[in-house]
C-alpha cells in the first residue's frame, strides 16, 4: 500500500513539476515572443477550421501549406510579407464552406523553406507554384494575395494566364510603392508604435508593449529583413509599364485606412489593368482579414458572386490612367 503511495506521490510531482515548466515556458513566450505565440494559435485554428497541413520537397527545401474545403473553385489565399499562413485563419471559416481553400506559407515562412538566409522573390514564385502544381490538379485556381501576397499573385497570373481565372489584391500589387508614409522596419517601441499606427484601422486596439518590442525584434531579424536582404534585382519583379498585359480578371479591395499602400495606389492599379474593379472598406487598415475579418469577407464573397469585371481596351494613344470601356 505505502508503496502504490509513493509512486502516486512521484507521478504527482512529475506531473506537478512539467506543468510548472510548460507555465513558465507559456509566460516566457507570452511577454518575450508574443507575435510567435499568436502564430502558433492562428495555425491551430486553421486545424479547427478543417485544414489539413500538407508538405513537399520544393526548389529550395521543404514546402508546407494548409489545404481543406469543399468547392468547384479552388481559392489560394497569398499572406504578406512576414506573415505565415496562420494570418488568414479568421477569415477560413466561411470560405471552407463554399470553396476549395489552400493556403501557403510562402517560401522562408512559417514552415516553409529555406530557414535561414537571403530570400528572394523568385523563390517565393517558385515555391507557390509548385504548391499550385501539387494542389491544384491542373484545373484554374482564383488567387486571393494581401501585401506580397497580392503582389505574388499578378506575377504568377502573367506567368501563367490558364492556371489563373481571377486575382482578388488586398492592399497590395505589383508597383513599387512611390514614397511610403509607413516605416516597416521600425528600430524601437516608438518607431513600431508609428509604424502599426500606420498600417491599422482608427478603432484598432492598443498594442502592448511586449508586441511592440517582438515587433522590433521581427524587424530585425524575421523573413521581411531576410527579404529585404535579397531584394537584389528585386525591380524585375515589379510591372510598372506592364500592368496591360495583364489579362486576368482582377478585384482590388482595398482598406481607407492603409498608409502603407493608400487608396491612391489601388487606383493606379485599376487604371492601368484591362479588367479591374475596386471596393474598398471603411475604417481598415493594411491587413483586413485579421482586422475586419466580417467585412474583408463579406466583401470577398459579393465579388465572387458578382463575377468577372468587365474587360477595358486601352487606346495606343492614352495613358495606363485614360481607359475606355469597351462598347
Amino acid at each position: 500500500m505505502g508503496g502504490r503511495v509513493g509512486i502516486l506521490l512521484k507521478a504527482f510531482t512529475l506531473v506537478c513539476v512539467l506543468f510548472g515548466i510548460a507555465l513558465i515556458v507559456a509566460t516566457w513566450f507570452f511577454f518575450m515572443r508574443p507575435l510567435t505565440l499568436d502564430s502558433w494559435f492562428s495555425r491551430f485554428a486553421l486545424g479547427a477550421a478543417g485544414l489539413e497541413q500538407k508538405s513537399m520537397d520544393g526548389p529550395d527545401g521543404r514546402l508546407s501549406w494548409f489545404e481543406g474545403g469543399e468547392g468547384d473553385t479552388t481559392l489560394v489565399l497569398l499572406h504578406g510579407e512576414g506573415e505565415q499562413a496562420g494570418n488568414w485563419a479568421r477569415v477560413t471559416m466561411p470560405l471552407v464552406e463554399r470553396y476549395r481553400v489552400v493556403i501557403p506559407d510562402l517560401a522562408g515562412h512559417g514552415d516553409s523553406d529555406p530557414a535561414e538566409g537571403p530570400i528572394g522573390v523568385d523563390q517565393i514564385l517558385d515555391g507557390v507554384e509548385a504548391i499550385l502544381d501539387e494542389s491544384s490538379d491542373g484545373q484554374p485556381v482564383v488567387l486571393v494575395g494581401n501585401s506580397l501576397g497580392a503582389r505574388v499573385a499578378f506575377l504568377i497570373a502573367l506567368d501563367r494566364p490558364s492556371q489563373v481565372e481571377r486575382i482578388v489584391a488586398l492592399n497590395g500589387g505589383p508597383l513599387p510603392l512611390e514614397d511610403p508614409k509607413v516605416n516597416v522596419f521600425p528600430n524601437n517601441r516608438e518607431e513600431a508604435q508609428r509604424t502599426m499606427e500606420g498600417l491599422m484601422g482608427p478603432s484598432a486596439k492598443s498594442i502592448p508593449d511586449t508586441v511592440l518590442d517582438d515587433i522590433v525584434r521581427r524587424a530585425q531579424t524575421g523573413p521581411a529583413a531576410r527579404l529585404k536582404a535579397g531584394a537584389d534585382g528585386a525591380d524585375a519583379f515589379f510591372l510598372d509599364g506592364q500592368l496591360h498585359e495583364v489579362r486576368t480578371p482582377v478585384d482590388l479591395i482595398w482598406s481607407l485606412a492603409d498608409q502603407l499602400f493608400p487608396v491612391e495606389y489601388a487606383k493606379r492599379l485599376k487604371g492601368g489593368l484591362p479588367a479591374a474593379r475596386l471596393t474598398t472598406l471603411p475604417d481598415c487598415g493594411h491587413v483586413p482579414q485579421r482586422e475586419c475579418p466580417v467585412l474583408m469577407v463579406e466583401a470577398l464573397l459579393q465579388v465572387l458572386d458578382q463575377g468577372s469585371p468587365e474587360r477595358r481596351v486601352l487606346l495606343p494613344t492614352e495613358t495606363d490612367l485614360e481607359i475606355q470601356e469597351t462598347p
